[in-house]
């Protein structure tokens, strides 16, 4: 068996064997099946795996779960339903749960009155949901009374997994459905998830049936992969040496793995998608803010007036909140006819806000990534997007939200307000008409994920070692786990590690003669359920001046985890140097007047993925290349209008801001074409500009390996700037040899320089946090009492101090700190693509020294001021600085 696509237009009709109430349900409901439910309904009657990847819309929900509710109404025509889950349903979204449920209800009524009215007995079909929401009393009636149908997300999956009452009811699974797989798979929430399906998988008396779900979905056959997982040879292993030889450990993991299998049912370009990016002025540049806002808000106002419903993303909450109470302001006829919807709302607003959208109560609903998922609000006529949404597969999930009736177009805009902007969506546009997704990465070996699995694991049974580690491997995300790994988590989580006077118990007992392991006591269990899941306690952290010790503010930890020694960043106005942080608290200096190095709503924008990055790279080129063949303004503008979906005001910026780029350096940076300039500012500081094009995540490792490069040489500290489109190095002012730096760069070993780089940094002490938080190192909760965020900090930087003194920095914790900040918080992977590209000589670089900086450079330089000039301030530095560019193009 292997991963296949499935081939050919499918089948027009439900399958020949469906139940005759079935049939005629469905056909009462349906006039016709959709594209997707014309292949998955035979492949899941079948008991074939599937991964179907179709709009939103267009009938998934019912694609996944009409087949399986076919095979249960037989079993209880048959008398053979027990009170027992047969299917269980896992989604990454509460409120998407409880939609599901509600869903289901239009199916699960209407055929057993069908089948009454047709004269067959058949019983009830029930489900239910069970989530953190859920109340201690309906867990106890559904223990009592199983449903069929098993409604939840991974962390409750987990739960019950380990429960010992409740789990007896699994053992007869026969289905597991996935939705919005694409979003679960790429974090460590769906790491825990892949886990969950093993010991499912361990438990059940059945083969698993596996259904993904999801609108969009790339690389597509790793997703598949890691729904299904695998099947891996039993091994066999030698008591009396496998804890001393390495070697033999290692040869240990390279048993057999076979697929099992999977039917890709790719529908997704089924839906047509109607997207453009519009401008709201001819002139990005010149005209006022002030005047470019009103325009935005106007254009805004038009389109929500010319249509039933609109949905509007931005992408952090403040700018959710600014752009309702900004329409409200403005225009009439808002005040009750919009709500805001994100993550920083209580439960109950977002619910309410759903539930009037879903009415028809509420014109328009504006949001930041909180309605990305597959909520259902009801019928949105268009969506619009403000700014860029930094990667193709969230764009087209946004703009998927509309047109959810079967036939009918998703239709969005894309508003752009600067030219960096419309560079991006005009990209993004295309890529999205012509379905070039951009490709997640699924997190492998992911130590602290699986440490808490196996404390569950134990819960269960006893285990044999060998066994466990077969089971474990059958995961995607554990199918390459090294032996050594695995027994250092062993060790670790059997104690073997000393850590009593840190207050880390051991979790489990290990008898390594018989090799087996089981749960080490009673409290084992409850300090499971206690602590799974894999989001870390988040909350803010106090500012305050080192010498008064003066409360200036709070910081969220995102932005802290940006911050190294020296950073300057704005609070309430003013601006202050970063020390240090200890405990809950963040020391910082008074810095009056001196520019911000890191923005403060730095750690709420979105990334712009790699993928995208290059797609915008080799947009850059394919102008670059016009240019250079001396093809007119006119001639280049219309080619961009036509092959990349744009108004005209967007399709004239973005020749111009390349345009310009070419003409002041004589370059377009690209993918393939590094460029570095050397720029010295009004403060007298030395930005060495590197304009790349991979990505935020690309150019953190990059920025920070280049830095702890120049760290050493200089042996003093180097400031980073870090976007989308490149990064600034801040050097002390003396001569900086590029070609030496470029060439360390790439005889480095990138791994072990960023490693470095990060060892001793507030990201290191915060991510070991969240990952000794993770591995049940630090406990949330114990006994009915739960430990502050600070006191988890606190406990964290105590633990990470103890252990580096005692051991390696290969203890497991440890070594899974920095394989996060590098392949999860950054994108080492890909840094290390660009660096072997330098290498071969397929990326290649050059250094200029302009007296002004060029238009590339501008967004990126004024990134660290915008807190503390502006809106019309930057505005006004802008045009001073394209008209310094200007002046020099004409000079040459």
């Amino acid at each position: 068996m292997g991963i296949e696509f499935v081939e050919g237009e499918g089948s027009k009709e439900l399958p020949e064997d469906f139940r005759p109430y079935v049939k005629e349900w469905f056909n009462s409901e349906f006039e016709s099946l959709s594209p997707p439910q014309k292949h998955s309904f035979q492949l899941i009657h079948n008991d074939e795996n599937s991964l179907i990847c179709a709009p939103t819309g267009s009938g998934k929900t019912l694609s996944a779960f009409l087949s399986t509710l076919n095979e249960l109404f037989e079993k209880g025509e048959k008398g053979e339903l027990e009170d027992r889950i047969y299917t269980v349903y896992v989604s990454p979204l509460r409120a998407l749960n409880n939609d599901i449920k509600r869903n289901l209800e239009a199916p699960l009524q209407g055929i057993l009155e069908k089948a009454e009215e047709m004269g067959y007995e058949v019983p009830e079909v029930r489900s239910a949901v069970r989530t953190g929401d859920t109340t201690d009393a309906e867990k106890a009636k559904m223990r009592k009374k199983p449903p069929h149908i098993l409604i939840t997300t991974p962390e409750s999956l987990g739960i019950v997994l380990s429960s010992p009452k409740f789990r007896e009811n699994l053992r007869n699974t026969e289905y597991m459905i996935v939705d919005e797989i694409h979003s679960l798979s790429e974090n460590k929430r769906g790491v825990h998830l892949s886990m969950s399906m093993e010991r499912l998988q361990e438990l059940s008396n059945n083969d698993l049936t596996r259904i993904g779900l999801s609108a969009t979905q790339a690389p597509i056959k790793d997703i598949a992969g890691y729904l299904t997982g695998f099947d891996v040879e039993e091994e066999t292993w030698s008591h009396e040496t496998e804890y001393e030889t390495v070697q033999m450990a290692e040869e240990a993991s390279k048993s057999e793995f076979n697929t099992r299998g999977c039917k890709i049912v790719d529908v997704s370009a089924s839906k047509e998608i109607d997207i453009e990016t519009i401008s709201p002025v001819r002139d990005l540049i010149y005209t006022e803010s002030g005047e470019i806002r009103e325009a935005m808000y106007d254009r805004i106002h038009n389109l929500i007036q010319d249509h039933d419903s609109t949905l509007i993303f931005t992408n952090t909450r403040s700018a959710t909140e600014r752009v309702v109470n900004s329409l409200k302001d403005r225009f009439d006829g808002y005040d009750d006819n919009i709500g805001a919807h994100h993550s920083s709302m209580s439960r109950e607003e977002r619910l309410s806000v759903e539930e009037k959208l879903k009415r028809g109560e509420m014109k328009v609903g504006v949001t930041s990534t909180s309605l990305e998922l597959g909520v259902d609000i009801g019928a949105v006529d268009l969506v619009i997007q403000l700014g860029s949404p930094k990667g193709v597969a969230r764009g087209i999930q946004r703009i998927g939200r509309s047109g959810h009736q079967i036939g009918k177009k998703a239709k969005g805009k894309m508003l752009v307000s600067d030219r960096d902007e419309a560079l991006e969506c005009s990209v993004l546009t295309k890529c999205a008409r012509e379905d070039d997704l951009d490709r997640i990465q699924i997190p492998e070996n992911c130590l602290d994920v699986l440490a808490q699995q196996m404390v569950g694991m134990a819960c269960d049974h006893r285990w044999s070692i060998e066994h466990a580690f077969n089971v474990i491997r059958k995961s995607y995300c554990y199918r390459n786990l090294s032996r050594k790994d695995y027994e250092s988590v062993l060790q670790y989580l059997g104690g073997e590690f000393e850590l009593e006077d840190q207050n880390v118990y051991r979790k489990i007992w290990l008898d390594r003669e018989k090799g087996l392991f089981g749960r080490s006591g009673k409290m084992t269990r409850v300090i499971y359920m206690t602590n799974i899941g894999t989001i870390p306690d988040e909350t803010g952290y106090e500012v305050v001046t080192r010498g008064s010790k003066n409360f200036v503010g709070s910081l969220d930890e995102e932005f802290l985890d940006r911050l190294t020694k020296g950073d300057i960043f704005t609070l309430g106005g003013k601006t202050y140097q970063f020390s240090y942080a200890r405990g809950m608290k963040v020391y910082v200096d008074p810095k009056p007047k001196s520019r911000p190095t890191v923005p403060s709503w730095y750690s709420e924008r979105l990334p712009l993925s790699y993928d995208l990055g290059i797609n915008i790279g080799e947009f850059r080129e394919k102008v670059a290349k016009q240019l250079e063949m001396n093809a007119s303004a006119d001639e280049v503008i219309q080619w961009i209008i036509h092959n990349y979906y744009l108004d005209e005001y967007t399709a004239e910026a973005v020749y111009n801001y390349i345009s310009e780029q070419h003409r002041f350096l004589g370059e377009v940076a690209t993918h393939r074409k590094i460029t570095v300039e050397k720029y010295i500012d009004e403060d007298n500081r030395q930005n060495l500009i590197f304009h790349t094009i991979y990505g935020r995540k690309v150019h953190d490792a990059l920025a920070r390996i280049m830095a702890h490069i120049l760290q050493k040489k200089y042996g003093s500290n180097i400031g980073m700037v870090i976007d989308d489109n490149g990064f600034i190095l801040r050097t002390p002012k003396r001569p900086v040899d590029l070609e030496s730096l470029f060439k360390e760069l790439q005889e480095c070993n990138p791994q072990e320089e960023l490693r470095e780089a990060v060892g001793k940094t507030e990201l290191m002490k915060r991510r070991f946090r969240h990952v000794a938080g993770r591995s049940l190192m630090i406990l949330r909760s114990y006994k009915g009492n739960s430990k502050t965020v600070g006191q988890q900090q606190m406990k964290g930087h105590f633990l990470i101090s103890t252990i580096r003194n005692r051991y390696s920095e290969d203890f497991p914790m440890i070594k899974e700190t920095y394989r996060e900040i590098m392949e999860d918080a950054m994108d080492l992977k890909n840094a290390e693509k660009v660096i072997e590209g330098l290498e071969k000589d397929r990326i290649t670089w050059q250094r200029f020294n302009p007296e002004v900086p060029s238009p590339f450079s501008h967004n990126l330089l004024l990134q660290g001021s915008t807190d503390v000039i502006k809106i019309e301030d930057r505005q006004e530095r802008l045009k001073k600085l394209h008209e310094q560019v200007m002046d020099r193009i004409q000079q040459q």
